[in-house]
């Protein structure tokens, strides 16, 4: 819990949240946004300890040990961080929201494409789903339009507090201020300057499907993901 009280007082929970280690990828949602109920439209029902969580955001002060080693405050901060995710999905799409993620944008803070024809383009935070405890935070390439892993793997932040389409609005609002280049270049196997044709490992082999097209995880896709973490608990299980 060190990293957590790290960070002792001022700004507020918001404020201490954000700063945390790995939590770089975050921004500041104003107090406003937060208090207004049309922007918590339907994510009551997701919560057991809704209000708790609520009152918890909007705190003025920041948790100190103590309150790190109460069990009763940690499910309530397990579900504030959660609720804190999906308002932050919502917020930075809206144009101040979008501003904020420019500069973090701009500044490098999401990272860089691990593509090496790429050439270290900045990437995007993006979620493979909108559902809570999914999958962690994606990044987009805007150039060779991919997901990737973060380099920094953000191990508590839910691809769910990006949510699947802030890629996507945040080019279409700076399509004329941010310049992407063309993606015009494609890495060719060769042996001995030559290029393999119709054999494994390239690109021009026999029966080559066309690639499916992937957004977000399908409900198909979720029930598989979770199929194989139920197993990969059972065989944890066994193993202890």
């Amino acid at each position: 819990m060190s990293r957590e009280s790290s960070i002792s007082e001022g700004g507020g929970w918001v404020q201490w949240f954000c700063a945390m280690e790995d939590h770089q990828f975050l921004c500041e949602v104003d107090d406003e946004f937060i208090r207004d109920n049309f922007n918590l439209y339907g994510l009551k029902s997701k919560f057991n300890f809704y209000n708790e969580a609520l009152d918890l955001i909007l705190s003025s002060e920041t948790p100190d040990d103590e309150d790190l080693e109460d069990e009763r405050f940690l499910e309530v901060y397990q579900e504030a961080t959660d609720l804190y995710g999906l308002i932050h999905a919502r917020f930075i799409i809206t144009a101040k929201g979008l501003g904020m993620m420019k500069e973090k944008y701009l500044g490098g803070k999401f990272g860089a494409c691990p593509r090496v024809l790429c050439e270290r383009q900045n990437v995007l935070p993006v979620g493979m789903s909108e559902e809570l405890r999914t999958s962690r935070v994606k990044v987009f390439c805007p150039r060779c339009e991919e997901v990737y892993i973060p380099k920094k793997k953000c191990p508590d932040v839910d691809g769910a507090y990006f949510g699947c389409s802030f890629p996507s609005i945040f080019l279409m609002n700076f399509i004329q201020e941010i310049q992407i280049p063309a993606n015009n270049q494609t890495y060719v196997p060769r042996v001995f300057g030559f290029r393999i044709y119709k054999k494994k490992g390239s690109r021009y082999q026999d029966n080559q499907q066309k690639a499916a097209e992937i957004t977000h995880y399908s409900e198909e896709q979720l029930k598989k993901l979770r199929g194989k973490n139920d197993q990969q608990t059972k065989e944890d299980y066994v193993q202890k």
